[in-house]
């Protein structure tokens, strides 16, 4: 299997394990991103690893359902909506159970697929392999707001250096989708994965430099904690910059969460 989906597999099967054991009613609690509640935010994933699926399957079929998305839209609805309507009602531990069984068969379809191989997308078209890395990023991301909810710390594995690369390989565009020239040089990056192993990216610089956790790094991308929650260390304008506004994701431009926004609950006993 493409090392990629197998990741994606084990990031899923993993936030699986954290929500399985959730009832209906605690899988409707409202989480700090948007108000989502663990319904939602299960939802969402669901629906745009089918819509990764159909691109797989060919442009005809991803095109068909994003035609949907556009109408859907056009008519005065959200993507939200959008997503409720095509769920159907699906919610709860059914939706659960139907997303996991979805999900392993997604990893294995893309796991024999061609990496290099170009599917359709909402915005510009990308490899299989760039597809299933971003459905993994999706999944990680979103699951932060679960882990948070529920007051868990996750413990990390190495698969997040797929959204460490991510991180890198979308630096210019954290600037581009906000008008921006991206600044020149990009900030070298030392940093520490789950597994204690160094991982470096860019051009070595003591005046342009980002050093921490990987985790914490995977966070600020995705814009899962504000960079003054990290212990990131942050030198020079261009990775004060990035870090300030960073965003991995396509999209239009999102503002990172207020500082102190996003944290691991303490849940009373």
């Amino acid at each position: 299997m493409m090392p990629q989906a197998n990741d994606f597999l084990d990031e899923s099967e993993a936030l699986h394990a954290l929500i399985d054991p959730l009832s209906d009613e605690r899988l409707g609690q409202p989480t700090a991103f948007k108000g989502w509640t663990i319904n939602h935010v299960i939802g969402h994933l669901h629906v745009w690893n089918h819509a990764a699926d159909l691109s797989l399957e060919g442009d005809e079929a991803f095109q068909g359902f994003y035609k949907e998305v556009v109408s859907h839209m056009a008519a005065g609805g959200t993507l939200s909506s959008f997503e409720r309507h095509w769920l159907k009602g699906l919610e709860g531990r059914a939706l659960v159970k139907t997303w996991r069984e979805s999900f392993i068969e997604i990893a294995g379809r893309f796991g024999e697929a061609d990496p290099s191989m170009r599917v359709q997308w909402a915005g510009p078209s990308m490899s299989v392999r760039s597809s299933i890395t971003a459905r993994l990023m999706e999944t990680w991301a979103h699951g932060q707001e679960v882990y948070d909810t529920l007051g868990v710390v996750r413990r990390n594995a190495d698969r997040i250096r797929n959204i460490v690369v991510l991180g890198v390989n979308t630096y210019g565009w954290t600037f581009k989708v906000r008008g921006q020239e991206p600044p020149e040089p990009m900030p070298h990056l030392r940093l520490t994965g789950p597994s204690g192993e160094l991982w470096t990216h860019g051009e070595p610089s003591e005046a342009e430099v980002i050093e921490g956790l990987a985790e914490e790094f995977c966070q600020v991308v995705t814009q899962t904690r504000n960079i003054a929650d990290t212990a990131l260390q942050v030198t020079g304008p261009n990775a004060e910059s990035w870090m300030r506004q960073a965003q991995c994701f396509a999209g239009p431009p999102e503002t990172p969460p207020a500082p102190g926004q996003r944290k691991t609950a303490t849940l009373s006993r």
